[in-house]
């Protein structure tokens, strides 16, 4: 039995883009191409696609992804190897889950008394859970940006690494903070926020303001980008879209 490149794409949840780069780049061949041009794929393709899938969740980037599939014999061992992975990664969010809620708990109290929060709380605890990794798995579905921003990550000190991943943390929990207090997605200081993470993508490639509509549209239609944003608050990932939606239309357009 074949599928089609758009039934595969409703499946596994990845956009026709990303698969046709697959191919391009060669981790993926379709199992043939029609006389219409169209790629189709078979039980083995889509095996290998869930493999290529639950690696890019761990964080794993192309060309390893490629070494790790070439070297490959046994598919039921490499299997439980992203078993095991998988489950070192719920045990991951469930840590980031954990230093969130403690964070708005200390907020609280900070705002109650006045105790700032890394008085209440050691400040290396701010980060429990937290891995570099994230950003490259939130743009899978754009894998040229994924690619610039794996370039860019390359040439970074792992201080700086860890410091960019601590400020864009930072800028989702402040927009939780702002959603929890009510602020409409039109807000100035919404705005503001987006106006940071826009300027960060940008700083990777150009981007054109369809493909940043995209980008939003994914908040929520990307299964564990949405994961990540509502295991920071309930609601967060389609708020965030709504807000970049306001900020393509008024300062894109």
């Amino acid at each position: 039995m074949a599928w089609p490149i758009a039934e595969v794409a409703r499946l596994s949840g990845v956009t026709a883009r990303t698969l046709r780069h697959y191919d391009e780049v060669g981790l993926l061949p379709p199992a043939w191409i029609g006389s219409n041009g169209h790629r189709y794929y078979e039980e083995r393709q889509l095996l290998q696609l869930q493999q290529i899938l639950v690696l890019r969740a761990l964080g794993v980037g192309l060309s390893e992804i490629a070494r790790i599939l070439g070297e490959q014999v046994d598919e039921l061992e490499a299997l439980r190897g992203h078993h095991h992975r998988l489950l070192a990664e719920r045990d991951r969010l469930d840590a980031l889950a954990a230093t969130v809620s403690r964070t708005i708990t200390d907020l609280e109290r900070s705002r109650k008394d006045g105790t700032p929060v890394t008085s209440i709380n050691r400040p290396e605890n701010l980060f429990e859970g937290i891995q570099p990794a994230d950003i490259e798995e939130s743009l899978r579905d754009f894998p040229e940006h994924a690619e610039a921003a794996r370039r860019v990550t390359a040439a970074m000190s792992p201080a700086e690494i860890e410091a960019g991943q601590r400020e864009r943390t930072a800028r989702m929990v402040r927009l939780a903070e702002r959603m929890a207090a009510g602020h409409p997605v039109d807000a100035e200081a919404v705005q503001d926020g987006i106006d940071a993470e826009y300027r960060t993508l940008t700083a990777l490639r150009p981007i054109s303001p369809e493909e940043y509509r995209a980008i939003a549209r994914s908040l929520t239609e990307n299964e564990q980008w949405r994961a990540a944003y509502e295991a920071i608050a309930p609601g967060l990932a389609a708020y965030q879209r709504e807000a970049m939606e306001v900020y393509a239309a008024a300062r894109l357009s």
